[in-house]
């Protein structure tokens, strides 16, 4: 081969090799316009970022804010099941949105009152927290797990004596021994 074959051998693949990486980092744009003109959707990774542009973190916290919940089912066992998810998946907000849709349907209920109470002292709504709490309380007085949230809602307000109260009831009612010894518990270290 002359030096003239080898460089024109060398500027063809050079070219070649040219327009692909163009090509490559110029993709996303051309999948773009392929959206525009066949009025669809981008797919892949072209979707992910034409749809993050221009997101900006206020639109962030507002998708992300405890208001949007996807919309819930009309059975009752289906919604206290999502209730749990969010719950255990300390998604307070949503949880508590749940709970409260489950009172509709079993207004005397204490242990929906009990896990509402205590969702909502989770996101700071300790006024509203103690009502619902003491809301259960007046619906079954002999509902242990209650009065040993209401003991545990009161002792991290700083309200002792009503804590000891609800604690000691706790310690009286109901089957459950390992409510029972987490009351006791409790009490011990109260102040």
């Amino acid at each position: 081969m002359t030096r003239d074959t080898r460089f024109w051998t060398f500027l063809v693949i050079f070219q070649v090799f040219f327009g692909l990486t163009v090509f490559a980092f110029t993709r996303e744009y051309y999948l773009q316009d392929a959206e525009v003109v066949s009025g669809h959707p981008p797919t892949g990774a072209a979707a992910a970022t034409s749809w993050s542009r221009g997101i900006t973190p206020t639109d962030i916290s507002r998708l992300s804010s405890p208001g949007i919940v996807e919309p819930t089912p009309s059975d009752p066992a289906e919604i206290y099941r999502r209730a749990e998810e969010f719950f255990s998946n300390r998604q307070y907000a949503q949880a508590a949105q749940l709970y409260e849709q489950l009172l509709a349907y079993s207004p005397n209920d204490a242990e929906i009152y009990n896990n509402l109470g205590l969702t909502l002292f989770y996101i700071g709504r300790t006024d509203e927290a103690l009502r619902k709490l003491n809301d259960g309380v007046a619906v079954d007085a002999e509902h242990q797990r209650i009065w040993l949230t209401l003991g545990f809602v009161n002792s991290q307000l700083g309200n002792t004596e009503q804590a000891r109260l609800a604690l000691t009831k706790a310690t009286q009612v109901g089957g459950s021994a390992s409510i029972r010894e987490s009351a006791e518990k409790m009490l011990a270290e109260l102040p």
